[in-house]
């Protein structure tokens, strides 16, 4: 099989900052919309996630950036899972499967105990993905987005 043809996950690189605004913007604007601090965020991956400590990663799939997700560091031990998105054009590959399943294997990898999200209750296969992974719900406090009406955390051993 030819690799082109599989999903792979690579890591941020800066030539393709631009992916995690593109996809992410255009799924906020299908679903809810983009807030002030989604627009802070997102045009400054860098700054914002990975000058922090935390990590960023794409999906490719023929050549092409399809999807992407972010591990922002809270501390040592305790990343969110945050800013996953996925072309519209490549549901039914299995990238957010994949971009989890790399997300556990890094955190394993690098020491960290607890992941946790926020979500929406509208997006049940969002939902069913994180709970497949070992996700459950935790009481919600106060959160900076509007759309997020669930905290869904994954203690690793």
């Amino acid at each position: 099989m030819n690799t082109q043809d599989t999903v792979e996950i690579i890591p941020f690189s800066s030539d393709l900052k631009e992916h995690v605004k593109i996809l992410n913007i255009e799924w906020l604007q299908k679903y809810f919309r983009v807030e002030e601090r989604d627009e802070v965020v997102l045009s400054n991956p860098q700054e914002e996630i990975i000058d922090k400590g935390g990590l960023i990663f794409y999906a490719r799939y023929k050549g092409e950036i399809i999807g992407t997700v972010s591990l922002m560091k809270i501390n040592d031990t305790t990343f969110e899972l945050s800013k996953m998105a996925v072309s519209d054009k490549a549901q039914g590959l299995g990238v957010g499967n994949k971009l989890l399943e790399h997300c556990m294997t890094v955190a394993e990898n690098n020491n960290i105990k607890k992941l946790f999200l926020y979500s929406n209750r509208i997006l049940l296969p969002a939902l069913h993905l994180y709970e497949k992974f070992g996700f459950i719900e935790v009481p919600l406090e106060d959160v900076s987005y509007e759309r997020a009406d669930i905290k869904m955390e994954k203690i690793l051993s």
